[in-house]
This record gives C-alpha cells, sequence and structure tokens, in this order.
C-alpha cells in the first residue's frame, strides 16, 4: 500500500460519492438555474479530484495505489476495496472530464425534467467511478449493475427517438442477462479460493495467489466473457447498442459509446485471474474472430447510413473491435494499445456524438440528407468536426494514430492475417467518416438547411477545444499517457505468458501472480 501518496483524507471514496452527494443537493433545490451550477460545481470539483490523482499517480509502477479497504461482509469475504492503477487510472480522469462537458452540453438543450436529470447524471457519474476503482468482485458489481438505474431513466425519459422505452428496456434486460453470468463467474472464483485456502475470498489481490484448474479457468472466462460481451458490446451481443444510441439523450450515448467499460473488465479480471484461459488457443482464436467481423462488419454497415448517429453506432462498432483484438493478441503491444485506444475512444467517439448533438439543435435530426453546405454557415464546427473526425479514423498527429499503430503492431505479432483484417478497417473508417463529411459538411446549401445558423456558443467551444486539445496532446506527446499504464500492462502481460507456459506443458500447476509488486 503506498501510503506515501495518500492525501490524508480518502481520495477514491471522495470521488465515487461526491456525485451522489451532489445529487442530494440538487434534490433539495428548486430554482432550475442554481440546480444547473450546482450540477456543475460538483463536476469541476470532481474533475479537480482526478486531476490530482493523476498528478500524484506514481507511474512505470504495477502497484495498487491510494488504497482504501474496510470489512464489509468478512464471512463471504466481501470488502469495501478501492484502488487504482494504471489500469484503471486514465478512466477515472474520462469520467470525470465526460461528466463536466455533458453538464455543459445539457446546459439549454434539457429544460424538462430537469432534477430528475442533473440527479440521474450524478448518480451515473458515482456509479461509473465506482465501477473503476473497485478492487473487491462483489463491490465491482454492485456499481456495475446500480449504473442500469441512473441509465434506464436517462434513456426513457429524455431520449430524442420514438422508442426510447423500448431501447432502455432493452438496454437493461441485456445487460442484466450477462450479469447474472458474470456472477456465477465471480462466486466460482471464490469458491476455489475457499476450497485451496479455507476462507472466502472477492478479493482481486487474494484471489490473484490462488491457482484455478484449466477446466473451472475455461468456465469461468465464459461466464465472465458473457457479463462483459453484453456490456461492451461485442460482436454479436450489440443488438441493443443502435437503440440506445439512437434513442437516448447525447449525454447517454457519450457515456455508452465512450466510456469502455466491458473491455476494462477483461484487463481488470479476466486476464490475471484466468491467464491459462485467456491464452488458450481455442479462447483466442473465438474472440480474435468475434473481433475481426465487427470491425469489418461494423465499417461496412456505417458507409450506408444516412443518419448520422447511426453511422457513429456502427463505428463504434468498428472501433471496439479493434479493442478487442489488441487485447487477445496478449503481448505487450496489442494491450497498450487497446487501453489507450480506449481512452481515445472516450475523446473522439464521445466527441463526435457531442456533435451530432449540436447538429441536431441546430436542424432537428442528424441525417444526411438534412445538411449540405454547412462549412459555409459554421465553420467553426466544420474544423473541430473535421479534426475530432480524423482522429476517429487515425489520422498521424492525432490520439488515434497512437492506438491503431499499437494495436496494428500487436495484431502483426499475433498472427499477420488479424493485421490484414485491421488495415482494411482502417481503410473503412476513412471511407466513411469523410464520405459522410462531404456529404454533410461541403457542397451545395441543402434544401432543409436554415438560412441562418449560428456557430458554436461559449460552452460548444470549451467542448470541442478541450476535446481537441486532449487528441492533440496523446497524438504529439502519448509518453506521460503511457507511463502511466506501462507498468500494470507489464504485470498482466507476464502472467498471460505463464499461462501459455502452463498450457504447454511449461509449468506444473497454473500460474501465479506475484501480488507483491501489487501491495506494496
Amino acid at each position: 500500500m503506498l501510503e506515501e501518496l495518500q492525501f490524508g483524507f480518502p481520495l477514491l471514496s471522495v470521488l465515487v460519492f461526491l456525485p451522489f452527494a451532489g445529487a442530494i443537493a440538487v434534490w433539495v433545490q428548486r430554482d432550475s438555474d442554481l440546480m444547473r451550477k450546482t450540477t456543475l460545481g460538483v463536476a469541476i470539483v470532481e474533475l479537480i479530484l482526478a486531476a490530482l490523482l493523476l498528478l500524484k499517480f506514481l507511474p512505470d509502477s504495477a502497484a495498487m495505489q491510494f488504497v482504501e479497504r474496510l470489512e464489509w461482509i468478512p464471512a463471504l469475504g466481501i470488502s469495501y476495496h478501492l484502488a487504482v492503477d494504471g489500469i484503471s487510472v486514465l478512466f477515472v480522469g474520462l469520467t470525470a472530464l465526460l461528466t463536466v462537458l455533458i453538464v455543459l452540453y445539457s446546459w439549454e438543450t434539457v429544460q424538462t425534467n430537469l432534477k430528475a436529470y442533473l440527479m440521474s447524471l450524478l448518480g451515473l457519474e458515482t456509479t461509473v467511478m465506482g465501477i473503476f476503482v473497485s478492487i473487491d468482485l462483489i463491490l465491482f458489481f454492485v456499481f456495475w449493475e446500480l449504473m442500469l438505474i441512473p441509465s434506464y431513466f436517462l434513456i426513457k425519459l429524455w431520449g430524442v427517438g420514438e422508442h426510447r422505452q423500448y431501447a432502455a428496456l432493452k438496454y437493461v434486460l441485456y445487460t442484466l442477462l450477462g450479469s447474472v453470468f458474470m456472477l456465477v463467474g465471480f462466486a466460482l472464483l471464490s469458491l476455489n479460493h475457499y476450497r485451496v485456502t479455507g476462507a472466502y475470498s472477492f478479493d482481486l489481490l487474494d484471489l490473484l495467489t490462488v491457482p484455478v484448474p484449466l477446466d473451472q479457468q475455461l468456465l469461468i472466462f465464459w461466464m465472465i466473457f458473457l457479463g462483459l460481451a453484453f456490456k461492451a458490446p461485442i460482436f454479436p451481443f450489440h443488438t441493443w447498442l443502435p437503440d440506445a444510441l439512437v434513442q437516448g439523450p447525447i449525454g447517454m450515448s457519450v457515456v455508452l459509446a465512450g466510456i469502455k467499460l466491458g473491455t476494462y473488465g477483461f484487463l481488470r479480471f479476466s486476464f490475471p485471474l484466468l491467464p491459462e484461459a485467456s491464452a488458450h488457443p481455442a479462447v483466442t482464436r473465438v474472440v480474435m474472430v468475434l473481433a475481426v467481423i465487427a470491425i469489418v462488419y461494423g465499417a461496412i454497415i456505417a458507409i450506408v447510413q444516412a443518419d448520422f448517429r447511426r453511422l457513429l453506432v456502427f463505428s463504434s462498432i468498428s472501433h471496439l473491435g479493434f479493442v478487442v483484438l489488441g487485447l487477445f493478441a496478449l503481448n505487450f503491444q496489442g494491450i497498450q494499445g487497446s487501453l489507450i485506444q480506449m481512452i481515445n475512444l472516450g475523446l473522439t467517439t464521445a466527441g463526435l456524438f457531442f456533435f451530432a448533438g449540436f447538429l441536431y439543435d441546430r436542424l432537428g435530426n442528424t441525417l444526411v440528407h438534412a445538411g449540405g453546405g454547412l462549412a459555409a454557415k459554421m465553420p467553426v464546427l466544420a474544423a473541430f468536426l473535421l479534426l475530432i473526425g480524423l482522429a476517429s479514423i487515425g489520422l498521424p498527429g492525432t490520439n488515434g494514430f497512437i492506438g491503431e499503430f499499437l494495436i496494428l503492431l500487436g495484431a502483426f505479432q499475433a498472427h499477420w492475417f488479424y493485421g490484414v483484417i485491421c488495415v482494411s478497417g482502417v481503410i473503412f473508417a476513412a471511407a466513411y467518416f469523410l464520405w459522410y463529411y462531404e456529404r454533410a459538411i461541403f457542397g451545395p446549401v441543402g434544401r432543409l438547411v436554415p438560412h441562418v445558423l449560428k456557430d458554436l456558443n461559449q460552452r460548444e467551444m470549451v467542448i470541442a477545444s478541450t476535446l481537441s486539445l486532449l487528441i492533440l496532446w496523446i497524438g504529439l506527446y502519448p509518453a506521460p499517457f503511457l507511463r502511466m499504464i506501462n507498468g500494470s500492462i507489464q504485470v498482466v502481460v507476464d502472467r498471460l505468458e505463464q499461462g501459455v507456459l502452463a498450457h504447454h506443458g511449461g509449468e506444473n500447476e497454473p500460474p501465479l501472480l506475484a501480488t507483491s509488486s501489487l501491495r506494496k
């Protein structure tokens, strides 16, 4: 435990529960303007605390930092255990940043049931923060499930589509279905810990010290895989995503498309706890084939979309395929690229959804044929949209290039065929974005375009500028971000390599991860 890095107060608990306290503060207020200012103030304080966490985080280390632990249900081995490492720390900052930007975007766009909306948004931030800092599997699962409550109401009550109630219910049911399997997998891990040690435990660091037989690893891996695959979502478990992202509000679309909870779960739990199963040839073959299909399928379907939001939905599916492929390349470059790309998508994909919202607010829809000639009327919007769009297709000098390059490198190291498919996905991505941009932004002014269109206002400029600066920072100088994640990634890769050795008979029993580097 790195006590020297503590601030003298439970920083992670404050990060988790400050938004919840802010939701209570909003609940007792009656003035709409004060509600907005309170929500923005809480979100900004949260972002400042997240920035302090990043500044004080010790890079190039695999250790769990800012650790907080209290016994919760000792008889079952369940504890209130919070910590961050290189796998999770950047997600904390990303979540805090996107919440601030969503509040700014919603300032004028959300007028109905404002109090409930702001409370739901802050409640959502609490649950997402809890997911990223939880080290106990049951605590992680509690936040994982609680996230469904604000998500359901955000999609159902503030969605923009006619079928938003159906989309909200579908999202919840799909996620719950996967969560049932994941909970069984967690329970099996605790039972195995009891078999070996005589005590139950759901603590990640405790579970890492206990070997799991290969047959049990494979069963548990697929159980957890279903929970993560539905949430990610990984093809073919993605069918809830188009409904939720098109029918729901922009703020919810930003969270669902920009914060990659499912793929985070593979790095957090599946790879370290089940290394032999994760590295099993049959497992990697199946998952990588699904990733390849997602890359090509998502990109091709995106090309033919007549609606910008639906284009972004299938673009998100294709980009997630890249992330999954990099993860299951099971080498350092692939996993490093996937983790940094998850952060990148929180800037680029989320940014494109913000711009879809900007266009919807001005045109009343995001249909391609409703645009045309928008660059002449809104040059600032057109310029920022081009930058973020080029980042999403991996233009050198932007953050998307760094992630895609590392994923390609890892994929070619794993198997040249997967690397070739990755390259085709990059080409398809360029095709669907540039074709959309040419039709909607340039060309003659569309007949449905209003004569007068306002360019980005001050709040929208803050959103666009913030995302663009981070896109260029990571793209031009990624070293600080890579240093934060490298130590934890190396530990995961080492454990996976032990899993490969064990599968090929290089070890007498399932590998164990030395947790001393995590606990220090």
